[in-house]
């Protein structure tokens, strides 16, 4: 196992250089857990982070059954916990193991202690967690709902629009009745009825092609228009889970806030009780 190569995927670590990644991974220690066992708990202290070597760990926001709120599942490859290198402050999510899995550890100690042999790799990790710093800010100014449909639309090349445009009027009646028509005039035009010198004669192989190329360049522009609302349907789902999920959280911190002042307007009541009885 390349632990190396995991490090490099990181993106706090993915400016350091190849030997310093090296040196990094040779301090990290291999944690297995079974499936089902809890790794870290909300609000606990935490020093160090993780990152998924095997199997698959799910974080999540504890609460009832019925409120506990899944916030993402973590695969191989991929990691948490990272802010407990960085502060004393408790973990802000809870951590289970969903599968049997193999987290590789890198505590706060060893990476002062790696930084410190190491000062150059301190600056290159500094560079990267300002650069993470200010996408985190720009993502915070904007509103996690937005017309994501508007977005994609005013970004579309005119290319595209002529597909969608295509892929529109085909599935009209506007389009079948054009077409209908246009088979009825040139099966007259083409009649007898008009001379014996005629652009295309009967059986109308001169049409018939017309008619095959339209229809060769009418599928890959569906396909394209298809795949493009498919794109606008992926895109307008993700902008729903994040707004669902930011109300989620909103509404169980309201929640917990409200049962803290209940508990404190009942302790209040109760001191007031004890005075009057005394």
């Amino acid at each position: 196992m390349d632990h190396a190569a995991l490090l490099s995927h990181i993106q706090i670590f993915d400016g350091l250089a190849k030997d310093d990644l090296t040196a990094l991974a040779s301090r990290l220690v291999e944690r297995r857990w079974a499936a089902g066992q809890q790794i870290i708990q909300l609000g606990d202290a935490g020093s160090s982070m993780f990152i998924v070597a095997e199997g698959n760990v799910n974080i999540y926001l504890p609460g009832d059954a019925s409120r506990r709120i899944s916030l993402k599942d973590i695969a191989e490859g991929e990691y948490f916990g990272e802010l407990a290198l960085f502060d004393d402050k408790p973990r802000s999510a809870s951590a289970i193991a969903t599968t049997e899995s193999l987290l590789l550890e890198l505590d706060r100690d060893t990476l002062s202690n790696y930084l410190t042999a190491r000062p150059h790799a301190a600056f290159v990790l500094l560079r990267t967690i300002a650069g993470r710093l200010r996408e985190t800010n720009e993502m915070l100014s904007q509103r996690a709902a937005k017309n994501t449909v508007q977005e994609i639309e005013s970004k579309l090349t005119w290319s595209q629009k002529l597909a969608d445009k295509v892929a529109e009027l085909n599935g009209s009646w506007t389009f079948i009745l054009f077409l209908l028509g246009l088979t009825l005039v040139w099966m007259i035009a083409n009649s007898s009825m008009f001379g014996d010198h005629h652009v295309d004669e009967y059986p109308f192989v001169f049409f018939n092609l017309l008619l095959a190329i339209l229809v060769a360049l009418q599928g890959p522009l569906i396909v394209m228009s298809q795949n493009r609302q498919t794109q606008k349907d992926r895109a307008v789902a993700e902008t729903d889970f994040a707004v669902n999920l930011k109300n989620e959280v909103n509404i169980e911190t309201v929640l917990r806030e409200l049962g803290e002042l209940r508990a404190e307007n009942h302790a209040r009541l109760e001191r007031i009780e004890q005075q009057l009885r005394s």
